[in-house]
């Protein structure tokens, strides 16, 4: 019987995905940030292992933090190197691009949405972040009709051939 083969690291592309944030917020404006991570950290995003449904940007002492950004501890880390799990983690953006973010959030009341973590050709990590307004529970309903009509509609023309 053959063993089972180890999943592999990912070097570049979608580490961890909010997929929900697309459905329950409509997304203004997209921004790229990198993240600022210790070594064991970025070893756990690279088995894929991150969780971002639960996660939210905001403004503290005039830089951008990501909160409750849920990556597990590296199992093979040694001691030395152990970290807070849902350790606040500071976002690196430009200048501009953070009074710009601060400011929509605090004028227009929008919400920062974490979409992905991927990691970029260089294999440095980065965090897609969405400009974006909670949808109404009408548009949520819309939106769930017409995702199903799709499906129908690929199903039928898939059976007429």
């Amino acid at each position: 019987m053959a063993e089972p083969r180890k999943k592999a690291l990912i070097s570049h592309g979608v580490a961890a995905q909010n997929r929900k944030a697309r459905f329950d917020y409509k997304i203004l404006d997209t921004y790229e940030a990198g993240l600022v991570l210790v070594g064991p950290e970025v070893k756990s995003l690279r088995a894929g292992r991150a969780t971002l449904s639960e996660a939210w940007a905001g403004e503290r002492d005039g830089e951008m933090w990501i909160f409750n950004l849920y990556i597990p501890e590296w199992q093979a880390g040694s001691v030395v190197a152990k970290f807070e799990p849902r350790r606040p983690r500071k976002l690196l953006l430009h200048k501009k691009q953070a009074e710009a973010l601060a400011g929509a959030v605090t004028r227009e009341g929008a919400t920062l949405v974490p979409l992905d973590i991927h990691f970029n050709d260089r294999g440095v990590a980065k965090l897609t972040l969405g400009l974006a307004e909670g949808k109404t529970k009408a548009d949520k309903r819309q939106a769930i009709a017409e995702r199903d009509w799709k499906r129908d509609k690929a199903r039928v023309m898939r059976d007429r051939g």
